[in-house]
């Protein structure tokens, strides 16, 4: 044809459909991405039940999960429902015939538009509700479950006399029915109004009425309904009050009513509850009356009330009858707190008994003696030894303990010993070669116990040790060492196929394995291996052939990421610890039942009130909570995690609790009770932390019982912050096995102190007997200080240790060079109506890289003494020689020369360490003349420092570190080549 545009002819591009290779191509990425979208979501479902399963708690994984889905199809469909219903409804009532004005032509042109796809819009909108409904109700399954499993607490509130179930699992349901409720009437007014609109049922420009007698009607009822929700809101808002949180008297959680709630709010919530069913009614009659007069005027009232009955009344309650005589009005409400707080955080019990703090220094030398029986103090800090036990026990650079070692109590002839522990782990970081084979094949696990006792150290200021070496020797037996869950095995892997695992090195080269246990899933599914391919994101996973038959894929390993898994209604106590139980590791995990549903009760953070310096440098520690603001809690459940299958129990602990027989209602079968826990369990149970330093800060207020002295605010304690650090956050607790005034013998105890607001002085001792299976297990003690004379507290204690004159000499002599100084924990111990402080003080030397103890800090009764062990020191404060705090036996020398007394030992300790670092380089580089070399350093350097020990020990009387058969000092470094 002929160019009809003017312009130069040219080829012409042609648009029409693609081809149908193009379109099946095109159809097949798009089948295919919808597969690989739905494999996805498959792969986390499956994979999820495969580890519950493989735990054996699947009736965790099926009851949540149902619950979910009923919660989410059921209020999905409801919503769905209520607001299709409106569109729907509203549509149908749409007058017949619109007047031709403006806005109803603008409007003929959407309605022409969507009248098509009506029904598609309709089941879009109603879709879209309902799957935000419903994804909004699956996250209420805990609500859920607590409300139709609730058991009865027993016990009634003060006002309303309700069971506390009520509280804690009826009203927390019934709140969310209620915002399920608004929110469906809210969504249903607003889509009838629209499609009212729509249709021509309302009008905002058009002449003459501006709705139509149907659609005044719907949404009168429509709006009756919310106000009708509105007035069982007030309703439930009276019981609201009895867990109602508000700021009083410094406390920013105060729970509970107060003089101005109980008349002014309370009676104003019943008005304001009558006035809205009135108003109710008033919307609910327009479907006759057709008018909005009389509703609107009833909801203007009703609005007007809210805020002069529900806010200015209170208001001027609070202002001219409460505060010209708050206390005398408050005091009823106040002595209500009290008693609710006090039982629903367990420190109802409390003992609290007047202490003098300044005790009797006459007779010295008795005191001297009580020493002994009063308290094992420990000097070896379980949060500062951790770098020795690595540089003396890790042998091997892919193993490392955790960051704070943990304390516990071992048996030794029939005598308990205060003794810290720590795995020796597996540390990928340290790995001579890292690839995924390496990283998840061959270097799976840990090896084995290392302890030490709490109450000495050797000569050169070592841990001396109970249990050490690799394998791991000692006092604690035969047991299962190897470690393949623990608090840094943060990673999968795959274990018991063809691949063999490195077990350890010896002398005789490296040991291999393969696991034994039937932990974690099998891969020899291909659909298995898939699945975790996908889940975590390794496509070697499905084809890589160190993978056969038994192989079997570990995850989830850490103890309380496992304890969470299994119980996801339980909050979990930030300190899992270790413990060799019938043969076997076990970790063992405190875990809480909690709410924050108690009447009266007032509320805590338990992410702030757990807090302390430990866990403001390790993260570790920090408490897993389900519910962060709680004013209730329970140490319902002790749970243990097998180090070698990874096995989880959990065992009731408290049997009386309320919260957890509701959990055993929904989760029958997963909690197994306090008579199957062995007896050797029962030894390692303790005290748990958390809920110690949640108690504690509870009692910094609440150790007062009347009203008049709460109100007054004069015996306010605070948790004094660490005086051993410059982290500015609250002392940890210690573990320490002491004896209280009332006690007739040492108990394993939890400890702390209190010092004034705003001050530094001591105001109380805390203790609370953690030797689970005992009588006084949970006891809490406090001896208060009195308020008349000044008892130093651990900072000004910490002060006094660095101002005088000589012991800050030393601590500058002990800092020369590039050594550095660390301050081990500040026990206290009361003794004999005084209060006596110990600290351990640690040095890292010249070129050590790991702590030492080097001094022990005491003072009593004003008399303060630095010397280079435990009992010199408390020798020096008595001015009396006493017994050794513990006997010394073979390789335990309880008054050792340190090695900073020493110069040749120092040195010579200081060639050992360079030699032993030098032959781990030349290890990682396989240098073996290199290394040659360095092992013969380092057996030079270990001969002088024993040559130089035993020398100082022929001249001063002290004896040496226990000898091995070679001739090297116990726990020096000994590395072996490895294979």
């Amino acid at each position: 044809m002929p160019d009809r545009g003017g312009g130069p002819s040219g080829p012409r591009i042609r648009v029409g459909r693609p081809s149908r290779r193009v379109r099946t191509l095109l159809m097949t990425l798009g089948v295919l991405a919808v597969l690989g979208m739905a494999f996805t979501m498959f792969a986390g479902f499956w994979t999820d039940w495969l580890w519950y399963r493989s735990v054996n708690y699947s009736s965790v994984f099926t009851t949540t999960l149902w619950t979910k889905i009923g919660l989410f199809f059921v209020f999905g469909v409801l919503m769905a429902l209520a607001v299709g219903f409106n569109i729907w409804l509203a549509h149908r009532l749409r007058p017949p015939l619109s007047a031709m004005s403006m806005e109803q032509q603008n409007l003929d042109r959407y309605r022409m538009s969507i009248a098509p796809y009506k029904k598609w819009l309709l089941l879009g909108i109603t879709a879209l509700v309902g799957l935000i409904a419903g994804a909004s109700a699956s996250g209420q399954w805990r609500t859920w479950l607590m409300w139709v499993n609730g058991v009865s607490f027993g016990q009634k509130d003060p006002q309303f006399k309700l069971d506390v179930s009520f509280y804690a699992f009826d009203l927390p349901w019934y709140r969310f029915l209620l915002g399920f409720g608004f929110a469906a009437a809210i969504l249903s007014v607003i889509a009838a109004a629209l499609t009212h609109y729509l249709y021509g049922g309302l009008r905002v420009t058009s002449p003459g009425a501006r709705a139509t007698a149907a659609a005044t009607g719907h949404l009168s009822v429509l709006i009756g309904i919310f106000v009708a929700l509105k007035a069982v809101a007030y309703w439930l808002d009276r019981y609201g009050l009895a867990v109602k949180s508000s700021d009083f008297r410094a406390t920013d959680n105060w729970t509970g009513l107060r003089y101005v709630d109980a008349n002014a709010y309370l009676p104003a919530k019943t008005i304001l509850f009558c006035i809205a069913v009135i108003c109710a009614l008033l919307f609910f009659a327009t479907i006759w009356r057709r008018t909005w007069q009389l509703p609107v005027i009833g909801f203007g009232l009703m609005v007007l009330s809210a805020i002069l009955i529900g806010g200015l009344y209170p208001a001027i309650v609070q202002k001219f009858q409460v505060q010209p005589n708050e206390q005398a009005k408050e005091a009823p409400y106040v002595e209500k707190n009290l008693e609710a707080t006090r039982q629903a955080y367990g420190i109802d019990g409390t003992k609290v008994t007047d202490y003098s703090g300044t005790g009797n220094t006459e007779d010295k030398t008795k005191l001297r003696d009580d020493v002994g029986s009063t308290a094992s103090i420990r000097i070896m800090d379980p949060n500062i030894v951790s770098p020795t036990f690595q540089q003396l026990q890790q042998i091997r650079n892919y193993y490392a303990f955790p960051e704070n070692l943990d304390v516990d109590r071992y048996a030794k002839d029939g005598k308990d010993q205060d003794t810290v522990i720590g795995l020796r782990e597996i540390n990928l970081a340290g790995i001579p070669k890292k690839n995924w084979i390496n990283n998840h094949f061959r270097y799976t696990h840990g090896y084995g116990v290392v302890a030490a006792k709490g109450t000495s150290a050797d000569a050169q200021g070592r841990p001396n040790f109970t249990e050490s070496d690799l394998p791991s020797k000692g006092d604690l037996g035969t047991y299962e060492q190897r470690v393949y869950y623990g608090e840094k095995t943060t990673t999968y892997s795959i274990v018991g196929g063809p691949q063999k695992e490195i077990d350890y090195s010896d002398d005789n080269g490296e040991k291999t394995t393969s696991y034994k246990g039937d932990s974690g899933v099998n891969l020899s599914n291909p659909v298995n291996r898939a699945a975790y391919a996908v889940a975590f994101g390794e496509p070697q996973i499905l084809y890589s052939g160190a993978i056969g038959d038994g192989s079997r894929i570990l995850y989830n390993r850490t103890p309380k990421e496992r304890v969470e898994a299994v119980a996801p209604w339980l909050t979990i106590d930030g300190d899992a610890y270790p413990a060799v139980v019938n043969g076997q590791i076990q970790w063992i995990v405190d875990a809480y039942t909690t709410t924050n549903g108690y009447p009266y009760s007032s509320r805590t953070t338990l992410g702030d009130t757990t807090a302390d310096s430990l866990t403001a440098t390790n993260d570790n520690r920090a408490v897993v909570a389900q519910q962060n603001q709680v004013n209730y809690i329970r140490n319902s459940v002790k749970a243990t995690v097998d180090a070698y299958t990874g096995e989880v129990k959990l065992y009731q602990w408290d049997t009386k609790d309320p919260v957890l027989k509701t959990w055993m209602k929904a989760f029958p079968g997963t909690v197994e009770p306090k008579s199957d826990i062995s007896k050797d369990l029962m030894d390692h149970l303790r005290y748990p932390q958390d809920l110690f330093k949640v108690q504690r800060e509870l009692l910094t207020r609440y150790h007062v019982k009347d009203a008049t002295t709460f109100l007054s605010g004069s015996e306010v304690w605070q948790v004094p912050d660490d005086p051993t650090n410059r982290s500015g956050s609250a002392v940890p607790p210690y573990y320490l096995s002491m004896k209280m005034p009332d006690q007739k013998a040492q108990a394993f105890s939890l400890t702390t102190t209190f010092t004034p607001t705003g001050r530094d002085n001591l105001s109380a001792f805390m203790a609370v007997d953690a030797e689970a299976g005992t009588g006084d297990y949970g006891k809490i003690r406090i001896l208060k200080l009195p308020t008349n004379t000044t008892v130093n507290g651990p900072k000004q204690v910490q002060s006094q240790f660095n101002s005088q004159e000589d012991i800050a000499e030393s601590i500058r002599l002990l800092r020369g060079g590039d050594s550095e100084v660390e301050y081990g924990n500040l026990l206290t111990v009361p003794l004999d109506g005084g209060l006596l402080y110990v600290e351990p003080v640690y040095v890292r030397g010249g070129g050590l890289k790991y702590p030492l103890l080097r001094k022990v800090l005491v003072t009593y009764g004003g008399q303060t003494a630095f010397e280079n062990t435990l009992d010199e020191a408390l020798n020096k404060v008595f001015g009396a020689d006493g017994p050794a705090t513990e006997p010394p036996d073979e390789g335990d020398t309880t008054t050792p020369p340190p090695a900073s007394d020493n110069p040749t030992v120092q040195q010579a300790l200081e060639d050992a360490q360079k030699a032993f670092d030098a032959g781990q380089e030349a290890l990682k580089k396989n240098d073996w003349e290199a290394y040659g070399k360095a092992q013969k350093d380092l057996e030079d350097a270990l001969r002088r420092a024993e040559d130089a020990q035993a020398e100082a020990s022929r001249a001063g009387g002290a004896g040496g570190g226990e000898s091995k058969p070679d001739g090297k000092p116990s726990g020096s470094p000994s590395p072996k080549p490895s294979s």
